[in-house]
């Protein structure tokens, strides 16, 4: 392991604020030569260096590769956000599968977010987190969604700590009077998902993982009962594989290409926000209640990350600013003319359900993503769950492999086309 100064990101745009505040990168080297394992994982992000962790530190031999490096991807630039739950409210979520499951998925990502937070307390990793989390809705017509929210999940799920927000408390809480009613989550957080992705890769190393990055995946063959790997540095052979890679599958495996699909999403921070106090005073983060979710929330120094955005194209913007100076200056018209110090942007990897992908596409091989932008909790646990699965410890991931995530209609050619214009159906719909 080596430090490395300034990276720019091959896969996505812009210099994050993330990257600029962690200091030198650690890199890893690149695979050359070929290798066994009892385990290969294909991708550096939550997902495979949780299981890369835990696999070695339970005997098992790992060899972890990824085509770019440790953070490229949405793990070291996504928005922070814990969440609560699932991507669905619990009770959505219960219309759909029935209350015991739905408990089960609730109750599972809250022991994702205490392991989340005890596994960087465990290890040392300073991942800045700042308590609490507001979701807001610009419509009034669902007032009594958002009342009943806070209702449902002290009484179902043993919950108490979501309260709903009047007018009055809502636009005080954020400083803006574009919103109209809350629930306020003092049982979540937000936090620095570099710092988190950095450590999290260093104590995988540390347990005994093989690390590589800048080594991309070409192909899988099975041959003799095992998989073997073909990439640019070398074949990996190992009894078992897992494909971690999220919305940046591309065309390396098509059932999880079929499923798991990327939007682009974009982030830009500020300048400290000294001169506006009124602007989240108690630190809290925010989504709110559209459909192209618009998410933010105040760093550690102070700095509003604004991520977001309406126009969804296959191609990154020339100019990621101009878009999210537009939405900030909609919610906080005094920030109008605010300097945004960076601006970047990554691919966040969605299914039709919104719930996460967690298939065996081939003997062997497990595939495991679409957190569908609920991934900092559940992309480290899914990593954990896999790791105690191959370890014969126990099969929590049942309760995903058991959601139904059906493929995207249209097949190669139509799924992208068709998903953005959808997206930009909603986009438009959310406006009214």
């Amino acid at each position: 392991m080596t430090l490395q100064q300034a990276w720019q990101s091959p896969i996505a745009p812009g210099l994050s604020f993330y990257q600029a505040t962690v200091g030198p990168r650690p890199t890893y080297p690149k695979l050359d030569g070929s290798r066994r394992a009892d385990v290969a994982i294909v991708g550096g992000g939550y997902t495979g260096l949780q299981a890369a962790y835990n696999l070695a530190k339970g005997g098992a031999s790992v060899v972890l590769i990824d085509a770019n490096r440790f953070g490229d991807g949405a793990s070291g630039r996504n928005g922070g956000q814990l969440g609560t739950g699932q991507r669905w409210w619990p009770e959505e979520l219960e219309e759909k599968i029935g209350y015991e499951r739905s408990k089960a998925l609730f109750d599972l990502a809250e022991d994702a977010k205490r392991h989340l937070l005890d596994f960087a307390a465990e290890h040392g990793i300073d991942i800045d987190f700042i308590p609490g989390q507001m979701n807001v809705t610009h419509k009034p017509s669902y007032k009594r969604a958002y009342m009943d929210n806070a209702e449902i999940a002290a009484a179902r799920y043993n919950y108490p700590h979501v309260s709903f927000m009047d007018t009055a408390e809502t636009q005080e809480r954020l400083g803006s009077k574009f919103y109209l009613y809350g629930v306020r989550d003092t049982g979540t957080g937000h936090i620095h998902p570099l710092k988190l992705l950095i450590g999290l890769a260093r104590v995988a190393a540390e347990a005994g993982a093989s690390l590589f990055e800048m080594t991309k995946a070409k192909t899988f063959r099975q041959t003799g009962g095992r998989t073997v790997i073909e990439t640019d540095g070398g074949d990996i052979t190992a009894e078992r594989v897992l494909i971690a890679c999220n919305g940046y599958i591309g065309n390396l495996e098509p059932v999880t290409a079929s499923h798991v699909m990327p939007i682009r999403s974009f982030i830009g921070a500020t300048e400290p926000l000294e001169k506006f106090p009124e602007v989240l005073p108690g630190g809290e983060a925010v989504a709110d209640s559209r459909f192209v979710v618009r998410y933010f929330r105040k760093s550690k120094d102070g700095r509003l990350l604004f991520g977001g955005r309406e126009a969804y194209t296959a191609d990154n913007p020339r100019d990621i600013t101009q878009h999210i100076r537009r939405q900030i200056a909609e919610i906080y018209p005094a920030l109008s003319g605010i300097d945004i110090t960076h601006a970047w942007g990554g691919s966040v990897g969605i299914t039709m359900p919104r719930q996460p992908f967690v298939r065996e596409v081939m003997p062997g091989v497990t595939s495991i993503g679409g957190y569908s932008g609920h991934g900092v909790m559940l992309s480290n646990y899914c990593g954990k769950l896999y790791a105690k699965t191959v370890l014969g410890n126990d099969d929590d991931l049942q309760l995903f492999k058991a959601l139904n995530v059906p493929p995207f209609p249209g097949g190669a050619r139509l799924r992208t086309p068709l998903l953005f214009l959808a997206l930009s159906w909603f986009a438009l719909r959310d406006r009214f």
